[in-house]
């Protein structure tokens, strides 16, 4: 009797059925071949780890700017936009780096141990958008283009819990958005774009620096004066009244300052400041203390992190590299203290991936922080009244 190599394969144990994760119909006698018990995929796609078409951690993409067909309560986006940069351009690239990076994330399986949570595996519907389309010729536009973008994909319905009161200003249940930068003046149209929803926000601010600079500081023309670029976003953000007054941290400065001002500057701002050597003196715990004394348990917190934060030696691949940083265990360990805030939104950013080295060091940092990240919003669940562990 005639047996297909299909069959050959069945009845030696090479190819089995996957029943629990299995969520491709095999219509086919081949499609066992290539939709099996891959590891880290549970057998929904038939692109191997380091194949494919790139999205974060391998997640499931859908165009979200061209249909508002899918729901979501997790969504990644890309903002890819680096003419803010003052030093090394390149982080319009980032998007597609850090998703490369994050092929791995699910290989096998995709559970964090220490935060004892599968961000790929739960009843939340988390995928990737792509990217904003950013125009690189006029930063004014692109700046409003990453805004509407990101609030376009903010204010629809999440997939769960989507008639229950929410944090929003309209107490409405919001998706979370995390965006890929792009350089770090992405985060004031992201700020504006959040501000829509739920107005002033608390935020955490991972950066070696302070970036809220007085755009005089950078030129001496007229329109230089008003410029915004990736050192005074924050700056603009306080004078716009996007931040919530005395709630705002910075953590992982160790940049040179123009004088003593800059920090009173800061403060007028409204943050406190974690300098990186205070890990040689309180380590570890004590940042940690320190931010969740700052931001409190109840407030929504928005999250922006500068791949810079890490020391050149684990993210040389940034626009701004400022040696003494943490490593990349430390800011992950700090990241994971912060479990159980609510992080209403979250960016990564001034990842250039030209200046990485072929192992891909910096992506691969950038993708494993978000990862932390995305498993603290899995685990915190739906931002609505009615959950046992919300508001």
């Amino acid at each position: 009797m005639y047996l297909s190599v299909v069959s050959l394969l069945a009845l030696s144990g090479i190819v089995t059925a996957h029943s629990s994760h299995d969520q491709t119909p095999l219509a086919g006698p081949h499609q066992r071949l290539w939709y099996n018990t891959l590891p880290g995929d549970g057998g929904t796609q038939a692109d191997s780890v380091f194949s494919g078409i790139s999205t974060f951690g391998r997640l499931p993409y859908f165009p979200c700017l061209s249909s508002e067909a899918e729901r979501y309560d997790i969504a990644f986006i890309g903002a890819p936009f680096d003419t803010g940069t003052s030093y090394r351009p390149g982080a319009r690239f980032g998007p597609s780096g850090i998703r490369q990076g994050s092929r791995r994330l699910n290989l096998y399986g995709g559970y964090n141990v220490p935060l004892q949570a599968n961000p790929f595996v739960s009843d939340l519907r988390v995928l990737d958008c792509g990217d904003i389309p950013v125009t690189s010729y006029d930063n004014a536009w692109a700046i409003q283009q990453i805004e509407e973008g990101h609030n376009s994909v903010l204010m629809r319905k999440p997939f769960t819990d989507a008639e229950k009161y929410g944090l929003s200003k309209a107490g409405k249940t919001l998706p979370r958005i995390i965006t890929l930068g792009g350089d770090h003046t992405i985060t004031l149209p992201l700020l504006r774009s959040i501000n829509r929803a739920y107005g002033p926000v608390t935020v955490i601010h991972f950066d070696s620096h302070l970036d809220s600079w007085k755009p005089k500081v950078f030129g001496g023309s007229p329109s230089q004066v008003a410029a915004i670029n990736h050192g005074t976003y924050f700056y603009h953000a306080a004078m716009e009244g996007l931040l919530k007054n005395d709630t705002n941290i910075h953590a992982g400065i160790r940049t040179t300052l123009s004088g003593p001002s800059d920090y009173e500057n800061d403060g007028y701002c409204g943050f406190e400041i974690v300098e990186a050597r205070e890990i040689d003196t309180i380590g570890t715990d004590g940042i940690i203390k320190k931010i969740r004394e700052r931001v409190g348990t109840e407030n929504p917190v928005y999250l922006s992190i500068d791949i810079d934060t890490l020391d050149p030696a684990y993210a040389p691949a940034t626009g701004t590299p400022e040696t003494g940083g943490w490593s990349t265990r430390e800011l992950r360990t700090i990241i994971r203290g912060l479990d159980g805030l609510n992080f209403i939104g979250a960016d990564i950013v001034e990842v250039a991936p030209a200046y990485d080295t072929n192992a891909e060091l910096s992506t691969m940092a950038a993708a494993d922080v978000l990862y932390e990240v995305l498993t603290i919003m899995v685990k915190k669940g739906p931002l609505s009244v009615g959950r046992s562990d919300e508001l």
